[in-house]
């Protein structure tokens, strides 16, 4: 697959702007939450500030390197690095990276198309594993549903994720051997919305 073999670019803020949609009216931004928008969308500008955030609220994705790189308007992918930490006592990368970095790279790739007034939660994944894998892992969203019809309705909503899980190498005419794939469902809600319910309910007496 070509597009695991070429070289990216780091997302921009095309869909922290795009995520607007999902603010619901319901009021005006605290000084906490000015701070976390202006934080996402920095975030998405470039893989040093995405490693340095993440150290701090996705440890295991620090450690393991995954990062999300830009395609076009529409593709991300992850790639997770061949190094020790990910690596299995055979040398092949280790079942539980590939899986536990499926979710990360599900979550990122929404978080790049939605935007950040969104909150993502993994309701269920399933991963089926094809073959041993020697080299940086590549993960690429196949198929997203009606993602951009959802986000556009508003409100909250359930999208499954189709993931395919390469090798990647970087010889000419080789294709990038298929090592996985991953059938994966976020629950995506805006933060307003979050934001309009507890407010609600300290609104509600005793």
């Amino acid at each position: 697959m070509s597009s695991v073999n070429a070289e990216h670019q780091p997302i921009n803020d095309r869909a922290a702007a795009d995520g607007s949609r999902a603010r619901t009216g319901s009021g005006p931004l605290s000084l906490g939450e000015k701070v976390e928008a202006w934080l996402s969308r920095t975030s998405m500008k470039s893989n040093l500030l995405q490693k340095a955030f993440s150290s701090i609220w996705l440890p295991y994705a620090f450690r393991s390197g995954l990062t999300m790189k830009r395609v076009d308007d529409r593709q991300f992918v992850a790639v997770l690095p061949f190094r020790r930490f990910n690596r299995n006592w055979y040398n092949a990368m280790a079942g539980a990276a590939l899986l536990g970095n499926s979710e990360v790279a599900g979550g990122l790739y929404l978080f790049g198309r939605c935007g950040s007034d969104y909150i993502v939660v993994c309701k269920e994944m399933h991963y089926r594993f094809l073959r041993p894998c020697y080299g940086p892992a590549a993960y690429e969203v196949m198929n997203a549903g009606d993602l951009d019809a959802r986000v556009a309705a508003g409100g909250e909503f359930n999208i499954p994720l189709e993931m395919e899980i390469r090798q990647q190498v970087h010889k000419p005419g080789i294709k990038a051997p298929l090592v996985g794939k991953c059938s994966i469902t976020f629950h995506c809600t805006p933060k307003a919305m979050i934001k309009a319910k507890l407010e609600r309910r300290k609104s509600v007496p005793g």
